[in-house]
């Protein structure tokens, strides 16, 4: 048979498609992987919008809605949320300023909103603090 007369082979070869697929595969599974990736992100940073609202909420509440007094509360939200009310004393630790003679006392108001399990794969539980200080008016205190 003379090298003229030889069939011209014409289409790709199974080792060709072979590599073809498995580039193709590779590919689609990391875009997959960043897809699921960013909807994953996208709950997390919805979550804790939601988080921050309650706590805003709950924060703006104190001292309006219910007495600014010392003590606790806490509550569920959306059957998710755990959320946790502090609100305490603030003691200025000044020596200049006579703290008994201001009209007003402050106090440190804190809530903290919780959400997720704790054995979760996608991190756990997570969680989101707001401090704030707020007076509160001597002459208005109940003893």
């Amino acid at each position: 048979m003379k090298p003229s007369q030889r069939k011209i082979q014409r289409g790709f070869s199974l080792l060709e498609i072979l590599v073809a697929f498995s580039i193709m595969a590779i590919a689609l599974g990391m875009l997959l992987s960043i897809f699921s990736s960013g909807l994953r992100n996208a709950s997390v940073s919805e979550d804790y919008t939601t988080a921050v609202q309650i706590a805003e909420a709950l924060m703006s509440g104190v001292g309006v809605e219910t007495p600014l007094q010392q003590g606790q509360a806490s509550g569920v939200k959306s059957e998710k949320y755990r959320w946790e009310l502090t609100v305490s004393p603030f003691d200025l630790t000044t020596e200049t300023i006579d703290t008994q003679n201001i009209p007003a006392q402050l106090f440190m108001v804190t809530v903290i909103v919780g959400w997720g399990e704790q054995h979760s794969r996608y991190g756990g539980e997570r969680q989101f603090e707001l401090t704030e200080l707020k007076l509160s008016d001597k002459a208005n205190e109940k003893p």
